[in-house]
């Protein structure tokens, strides 16, 4: 009787297996499930596939001709292939997207996308087989009716627009064209439009967690003011001015500085600390997001960013540079509470070693905002709010009391970000020259509402900007009794596309390396000219998780 059962068990999961088999089959052929069971299973998605793109062109002298095809059938991509520099001239993408329950017996799911002045079937001896169908611009497409293709990771699921010489795709599973789009009168190098593809579902972005390394030791680069563009850029104020023959794209030569830096440095997180867009230059602020994030992503180090005042006279708001910059792998970078003012105030933990759930080190992060908002009153630019003063307070003391911050046996560290630098800022005497330079008047706001009391009082042992491109000097801030409180530092200008000057600057960043083993800060600067080699100004801030004087 057993044996039997047992006998009879096997058959019914064979033939069990067998039809679960054959309807993955006919389903992947003929979707013959209901969408909520088809879109779960292996090699399917619930997105949508791209069936046909094309350009649509327009011009201010021709009443009847329109950049915006039928809404019903198209989807436009908002960026005018021309970056709304043309005179006369405007040119939008379109393309034409479906899910795969709505696919029709005539519609066509794109496979390929080339960018060419040839049909690929001449120009590609790989392609003499296969049939691509030309549209505007040199697009070519690879289309099929084989709707099963649409489950493929083959079949394209997404297209974008990036711009520039020297534009970089950042997003994992997308492919930029290695052409240009072909269009009249497209103007320079920074005005090329390249398409981006991607094709399957989109990757699935996880966010890394930090933790000490096994020696007890964690490194954070500071990058300031890196002033991208769309396109490679102009240089400003270069040193030495006839380096390199005197030619000097600004965005490659930045690149390459950041790019040295961080394989000699080699550090567990950067943080980018405002104006790593230089809005006025930069008419598609994606493109240049995208420069600074693939060195990163390329290399697999953590990175967090918050905003200076130029990143959002571009083309993107603080909230979508935010949205694209958080998608983005190995990014750390947060909207923070929608109840506090500004883009980004947020805090990092970075854990002790191994696999400890154990804070060792916070770092806030903070908006500074831009211009400031009573300019009759307080010229120049803005302060950090109340409710980000109360964010940070509240957020520091229930950290204190977390079994996070509790269960770590050593002394626990605290550091902030910031962009515009604080008033204190310009106290003279608490300047240490040893560490750095003041060429330039620190551009700090005129209202001071209080942070630095702030940081003292929850136990930050440091706080760095930027802004100020050519100061990268610390200041120790001290108590009535003269006891070291606070380290203030610069990090200085680190791109060419933002001033320089001041008697032969050279662009460079900061390092900050935390010793857990000795709640031990050195902090160091890195140039890009000169003394490349050289740990510039290496300075120990704090010792025994106290603040020290030099």
């Amino acid at each position: 009787m057993t044996r039997r059962i047992f006998r009879t068990s096997i058959q019914l999961g064979i033939l069990t297996l067998i039809i679960l088999l054959l309807v993955f089959f006919l389903d992947n052929r003929f979707n013959v499930l209901p969408d909520a069971i088809h879109n779960a299973l292996p090699a399917h998605h619930p997105g949508l596939v791209i069936t046909d793109i094309t350009v649509a062109t327009c011009s201010t002298l021709n009443i009847l001709s329109s950049c915006k095809l039928d809404p019903a059938k198209w989807h436009r991509v908002e960026k005018d292939l021309y970056l709304s520099r043309g005179w006369l001239t405007h040119a939008f993408l379109h393309i034409e997207r479906k899910r795969e329950s709505e696919l029709r017996a005539k519609d066509r799911v794109i496979l390929d996308v080339r960018v060419a002045s040839l049909d690929p079937v001449i120009s590609e001896k790989d392609q003499e087989a296969e049939r691509w169908e030309s549209r505007p611009a040199g697009i070519w497409l690879k289309r099929t009716s084989k709707h099963r293709e649409s489950d493929s990771v083959s079949a394209v699921t997404a297209v974008d627009v990036l711009f520039g010489s020297d534009a970089v795709e950042a997003r994992p599973g997308w492919i930029l064209a290695s052409q240009a789009l072909i269009l009249p009168n497209a103007g320079g190098e920074n005005q090329e439009a390249y398409l981006s593809v991607r094709r399957g579902p989109p990757a699935n972005v996880e966010r890394p967690t930090l933790h000490v390394n096994k020696d007890g030791r964690f490194k954070i680069l500071q990058v300031a003011d890196l002033h991208l563009s769309t396109g490679p850029g102009i240089c400003r104020e270069p040193e030495p001015a006839l380096h390199n023959g005197g030619k000097c794209d600004a965005d490659p030569r930045t690149l390459t500085f950041v790019s040295s830096v961080l394989d000699s440095e080699r550090p567990d997180l950067v943080v980018f600390s405002g104006d790593q867009i230089n809005g006025e230059t930069a008419a598609d602020a994606q493109s240049a997001v995208f420069k600074f994030a693939h060195l990163l992503i390329d290399r697999k180090i953590p990175f967090a960013t918050i905003f200076g005042n130029h990143d959002d006279e571009g083309s993107l708001s603080r909230e979508a540079l935010m949205q694209l910059t958080h998608s983005l792998p190995y990014s750390l970078s947060e909207f923070g509470p929608t109840t506090v003012d500004g883009v980004g105030n947020y805090h990092i933990e970075v854990l002790a070693r191994g696999t400890s759930s154990h804070s060792a080190l916070t770092l806030y992060l903070l908006d500074t905002h831009g211009y400031s908002p009573d300019e009759r009153q307080f010229r120049g630019y803005d302060w950090l709010k109340k409710s980000q003063i109360d964010w940070f307070k509240t957020t520091s003391q229930e950290l204190k009391i977390s079994p996070s911050h509790q269960g770590y046996t050593h002394h626990h560290m605290d550091m902030a970000f910031i962009h515009i630098p604080l008033p204190e800022y310009r106290l003279v005497d608490d300047i240490v020259l040893s560490t750095g330079n003041q060429p330039e008047n620190p551009t700090a706001p005129g209202f001071n509402s209080g942070f630095k009391d702030a940081l003292v009082e929850e136990g930050v042992l440091a706080v760095s900007c930027g802004h100020d491109h050519v100061n990268d000097y610390c200041s120790l801030s001290k108590s009535a009794d003269d006891k070291p409180e606070l380290w203030m530092c610069y990090a200085g200008g680190s791109g060419f596309g933002g001033y320089g000057g001041y008697g032969g600057y050279h662009r460079r960043v900061r390092v900050f390396e935390f010793d857990m083993n000795e709640a031990r800060i050195v902090t160091w600067k890195r140039v890009e000219y000169g003394e490349t080699e050289k740990q510039l100004d290496k300075t120990i801030i704090v010792e025994s998780g106290r603040v020290v004087a030099t």
